[in-house]
């Protein structure tokens, strides 16, 4: 019965996603109200546990060699599966709608800084205690392959099937949490640019299509999606560099598009390299990586797109400043001959 299980479940589980988000002036009561208080008591009631009663000590743990030999770029790259830089991406209009609806006193760039730092050092809080569970918890299990089999074990391993029970509830609202904010920044942002479909139009497709890709699997949703971030995440991320740096060059689009330009090629060849064997080990596949590794510096590390990303910096910014010496001897001339 596991299929129709699924199938149950996750129809289930994107109609209450629906429902939460369906209505855009209480998106935010309800996140910040009702499922991140509930999700955030009983994940630290995970650690009031753990702590409590360790499986290990943190001091007899070993590294792994990832981490030993490098652990910063490692540690970066494992951070494309958390998602949270496209997650901030997509966010940022829900979050953005809903401080506008709530008619703060304030402007809408400081609330939404505020709530950023805040968020950012619970979110900096939680990993740390994650990390520290999961190293005590090597005094009793083995290194696990992935971090949700880990959770799993550590869950298990003080509470038994009630602590099964407890971590699928707890997964269960981590995971409509995110759902919500996601389908919900979907169907404003293409509602947006589509204003042909409504905004509940778009919640219902969005919904809709998720519950179908659902219904795929796990493993084949990681399979295919793990490509995906490859490609999309260093996007995000010369984004994210860009729109900090913007007033440096006046937010010149030219800069914009020199450094996407530079950035999307390498990108792509990563997620061509990523992709499950029929594709990576196609002769395409292998002829892309043995190119990849030939030209591109810090391809071994997963980080090709960094130099050209650098590169297309440097050459956008030099035609940002030769087209504003330009545009200032045009007006000089202009001037001149009035």
């Amino acid at each position: 019965w596991q299929t129709w299980g699924l199938v149950v479940f996750s129809a289930v589980f994107f109609a209450a996603a629906f429902a939460l988000s369906y209505r855009q002036n209480k998106i935010v009561e309800n996140l910040g109200k009702l499922l991140n208080p509930t999700f955030l008591v009983l994940l630290f009631v995970v650690f009031f546990v753990a702590f409590l009663h360790p499986m290990g000590k943190l001091s007899l743990a070993k590294a792994t060699t990832a981490y030993v030999n490098t652990p910063f770029i490692n540690g970066f790259l494992e951070g494309y599966n958390t998602m949270d830089a496209l997650a901030g991406l997509a966010f940022g209009v829900t979050v953005v709608t809903a401080i506008r609806m709530m008619k703060k006193n304030e402007s809408v760039s400081v609330t939404t800084t505020k709530a950023g730092v805040f968020s950012m050092a619970a979110m900096g809080l939680i990993y740390l205690l994650l990390v520290m569970v999961g190293v005590m918890s090597l005094g009793k299990f083995k290194l696990s392959a992935d971090g949700g089999i880990a959770f799993s074990q550590i869950v298990n391993g003080y509470a038994g099937t009630a602590g099964q029970a407890f971590l699928a509830v707890l997964m269960t609202l981590t995971c409509l949490t995110t759902a919500v904010g996601l389908v919900a920044a979907f169907a404003q942002d293409f509602h947006e640019h589509f204003p042909q479909l409504s905004y509940h139009t778009w919640l219902f497709l969005n919904c809709f299509v998720s519950f179908l890709t659902a219904n795929l699997g796990l493993q084949q949703i990681i399979a295919w999606s793990v490509p995906m971030l490859m490609f999309l995440y260093p996007l995000s991320m010369v984004l994210i560099v860009l729109s900090v740096t913007s007033p440096l060059f006046n937010r010149d689009g030219r800069v914009y598009f020199a450094v996407v330009l530079f950035t999307v090629v390498p990108a792509f060849f990563d997620m061509v390299v990523s992709f499950p064997a029929v594709v990576s080990q196609s002769a395409f596949g292998q002829a892309v990586a043995a190119f990849r590794l030939h030209y591109l510096p810090l391809s071994a590390l997963g980080l090709s797109w960094v130099v050209p990303a650098l590169v297309g910096f440097a050459l956008g910014v030099v035609w940002h400043v030769a087209k504003r010496r330009q545009t200032s001897r045009q007006y000089q001339v202009n001037l001149e001959k009035e």
